[in-house]
């Protein structure tokens, strides 16, 4: 099965599950079944509950807050996660501060499900990866879409929250197999909190790779040739949900986190801090952040290659460190 078809399996079975549940987005209804086809089938077998949309993704938002304040749940399909920009005010100033700023808590069941990054030539404005511009919003949980864990259980763990929730998905996934990871690397699936770890079986690593589900084929590519060019070995840890972060580190003096933004107040920011929070004593220097270039993605798929962050930059990156 590949990620793409994990997460429309989800849906339908979060659809058949839960009655007050609505699906909300632009062409989500079949048979387009969105852009992504994410939603296909899902408008023929629950009818009224799976809606397509005005081109409004402030509105889509706020109705979505508008059901889960009212006792519903709602998951909203952005197009293109980048135009998850244009709601940002209903999600950040509505939805996430209702949870708290009524006196008690109420819960707000709502998710918004982000396609994002690039490598599928879609241009500048259809291909960033926006992850860093919600960190740190109270109320406002964020997860990111893994090959390494079944979508039917973030998406509950998500509704379950009970609070405003963002699953950001790399378009590069969805044509990926589900739990792939090619020998001599060994998959540890994710466990209650949610984390999988990559390893070579009993061997100790010499540091710890820290990636979102995107990028992790990119990291395991870096990862294998790092092993047969330079004796480095690497564990990979794919965290599903990012914020708040929570993370229990293996053994190793040094610690790497890839994502494909662009630096500056990033998750993997984030990350270092919390590594530097609870295991500085046991490290040898800080974590170093590996990001794409400063740069708006091109379209041109030789210039794209050029800006985003590859298994070539995560090799370089790691053997310097460790190599010197």
């Amino acid at each position: 099965m590949r990620v793409a078809e994990n997460l429309n399996a989800a849906l339908h079975g979060l659809l058949e599950r839960e009655p007050d549940l609505y699906v909300l987005g632009e062409d989500v209804v079949d048979p387009y079944g969105g852009a992504f086809k994410i939603t296909r089938g899902l408008s023929d077998r629950f009818p009224g509950r799976v809606l397509s949309t005005p081109i409004s993704e402030n509105a889509i938002t706020g109705v979505a807050a508008g059901l889960a304040l009212a006792g519903d749940a709602a998951i909203v399909e952005m197009m293109f996660g980048d135009f998850a920009a244009l709601a940002f005010d209903q999600l950040v100033n509505f939805a996430a501060k209702s949870v708290s700023m009524y006196g008690e808590r109420v819960p707000m069941r709502m998710v918004l499900r982000c396609p994002v990054g690039g490598g599928r030539g879609y241009g500048p404005t259809h291909s960033q990866s926006l992850q860093k511009h919600f960190l740190g919003v109270p109320g406002l949980a964020l997860y990111e879409a893994s090959p390494f864990r079944d979508h039917a259980e973030v998406l509950a763990e998500m509704l379950q929250r009970a609070e405003p929730c963002v699953l950001f998905e790399d378009k590069v996934l969805y044509t990926r197999p589900m739990y792939e990871v090619e020998p001599p690397f060994a998959l540890r699936t994710a466990d209650g909190g949610g984390t999988a770890q990559v390893s070579l079986p009993g061997a100790d690593p010499d540091c710890v790779v820290v990636a979102g589900g995107g990028v992790a084929h990119r990291v395991l590519e870096a990862m294998r040739s790092l092993l047969v060019e330079e004796e480095i070995v690497c564990t990979l840890l794919v965290p599903s949900r990012i914020y708040p972060v929570d993370l229990e580190l293996p053994d190793a003096r040094q610690v790497f986190v890839v994502e494909e933004g662009t630096a500056g107040g990033t998750w993997g920011a984030e990350v270092a801090h919390v590594v530097h929070q609870r295991y500085w004593p046991r490290l040898d220097g800080p974590v170093t952040l590996v990001h794409s270039a400063d740069s708006v993605v091109p379209t041109a798929a030789h210039l794209e290659r050029e800006v985003l962050v590859s298994a070539a930059d995560v090799h370089r990156t790691i053997r310097e460190k460790l190599r010197g």
